[in-house]
């Protein structure tokens, strides 16, 4: 028997492939599948069976092309419809594969298809279950997600999750494995856990969802509290989920590769928002006028979905050499699929046309102090959480997801200045103000990890209630 999880750190995502005496069963894949057909193939074993923990959100997933290519059945839980040939199991439905077995578990809460797959080993022994977005490590999945498309509050899906936990989970034996979907960084989840493999004993002892003594009104109330509204890209990825899409290779071939005269060319003609993906120093230094960065080295598509709401949005973009087909491929991570072409040899083809160039302004962490002395106004673009651990003083929360809802706060003359922990997300925000038109915005170099390190005055949540 051999598990293997593929995780991928941009979305915080784990799919699972596991094999057994020549028979594979693949997890929650990813878009782009071929990864699958070659694992198997190096094994020398035949995929049997794709497996869905439910209609994921946050990520566009590979049950579809994986299923055109190798003809294995697509597995979802029950209540589960789509407009492509898969199958509804029942709870408690086992699936044999090689000399092990796969139970489902219906699991509703998160979603009311979720469902876990319980893996017993070849002496019939608990040995792992695949938690989806039903138990993570150090949480459960948010209840909040499922409420457009359902006649139930999250309240109602709380509760409903309560005890699926209670009378699927909480039996299992300690030493059992823990395999989930996300990890720290999901949005599907307030209080990830960095670590993505655990035990069902280990969560016992620290997941607060677990706790013994918990009622089901306890539950409900901590589980749906702080709860954030998701990015809008969520209910566009679950449509995909449940309906089907294009093979994320024929993307990619159609993605041209543009000189700089057609690049400006197809840019005024399309309406293309044009996304510079390299890094956000570079970015800063130059880049195309209106441009939005949002780098690939960072939570990439994560961001691309909470800030770029239309998912048919024509895009442009600009990457470091050799990197085109990854950028193509994680944009189709999360649905972005209108990936119109490439400026051909980076942003240096750019600068050797003598194109009009922008710069980000900014300020070391060194000159925050004296430009709060002359009473400028600052604002802190990390999420709430971070805000509240600590921050400084007198500085407004504006959270990156939710930069929009904050734009008359502005000045519209007044250079401002922005920061977040350590510069990537700063430089989004500012490229997206400058794209709504507030030349006037800075950047404070190296965010908060720099700002610790000097004499600005800092506070905290406690601190700002009187709770110390």
């Amino acid at each position: 028997m051999k598990i293997e999880q593929i995780y991928t750190g941009c979305l915080a995502q784990g799919a699972y492939y596991i094999e057994s005496d020549g028979e594979v069963a693949i997890i929650d894949p990813l878009r782009e599948v071929q990864n699958y057909i070659d694992k198997a193939k190096n094994d020398h074993a035949v995929i049997k069976y794709i497996f869905e923990t439910h209609f994921h959100a946050d990520f566009v997933s590979g049950h579809v092309t994986l299923a055109e290519k190798t003809n294995a059945p697509i597995v979802f839980g029950p209540n589960a419809t789509t407009n492509f040939k898969s199958y509804s199991a029942d709870d408690g439905e086992v699936f044999k594969l090689g000399k092990i077995t796969i139970t489902l578990l219906h699991t509703p809460g998160h979603t009311m298809e979720s469902s876990c797959y319980l893996l017993k080993d070849e002496t019939g022994k608990d040995y792992a279950v695949f938690s989806g977005d039903t138990l993570f490590l150090g949480d459960v999945g948010r209840p909040d997600l499922a409420q457009k498309s359902e006649t139930m509050t999250q309240e109602d899906l709380a509760g409903l999750l309560f005890d699926s936990l209670r009378t699927k989970i909480f039996p299992l034996a300690d030493d059992v494995i823990v395999y989930p979907a996300h990890g720290a960084g999901s949005a599907c989840g307030k209080n990830l856990s960095k670590e993505t493999v655990g035990t069902i004993g280990n969560q016992k002892a620290t997941n607060y969802a677990l706790r013994a003594d918990m009622t089901k009104n306890e539950f409900i109330a901590e589980v749906t509290d702080g709860l954030v509204p998701p990015p809008p890209y969520f209910p566009v990825n679950v449509k995909l989920n449940k309906e089907g899409y294009g093979n994320v290779e024929t993307i990619i071939n159609q993605a041209k590769a543009f000189d700089v005269v057609t690049f400006e060319l197809v840019a005024n003609e399309t309406k293309a928002l044009i996304l510079d993906v390299r890094h956000h120093d570079e970015f800063s230094k130059g880049h195309i006028p209106n441009s939005i960065f949002i780098g690939i080295d960072g939570a990439f598509a994560p961001w691309v979905g909470s800030l770029i709401a239309d998912c048919k949005q024509p895009i442009l973009f600009i990457t470091p050499l050799g990197r085109e087909v990854e950028t193509i491929t994680r944009l189709a991570r999360v649905g972005y699929d209108n990936t119109l072409g490439y400026l051909e040899g980076g942003f240096a083809s750019w600068v050797n046309a003598t194109k009009q160039i922008a710069t980000i302004n900014f300020i070391v962490a060194d000159e925050v102090e004296a430009k709060m002395n002359e009473n400028a106004l600052l604002f802190d673009v990390r999420k709430p959480g971070e805000y509240n651990v600590e921050h400084i003083e007198n500085v407004a929360s504006t959270p990156l997801d939710f930069l929009n809802d904050y734009l008359a706060i502005f000045p519209k003359t007044t250079d401002f200045y922005v920061h977040c922990a350590g510069g990537y997300r700063s430089v989004i925000a500012c490229s997206i103000l400058k794209s709504r038109g507030f030349q006037n915005v800075v950047d404070i170099k190296g965010g908060y990890d720099a700002i610790k390190n000097t004499t600005v005055k800092r506070t905290n949540f406690a601190c700002a209630s009187g709770l110390l």
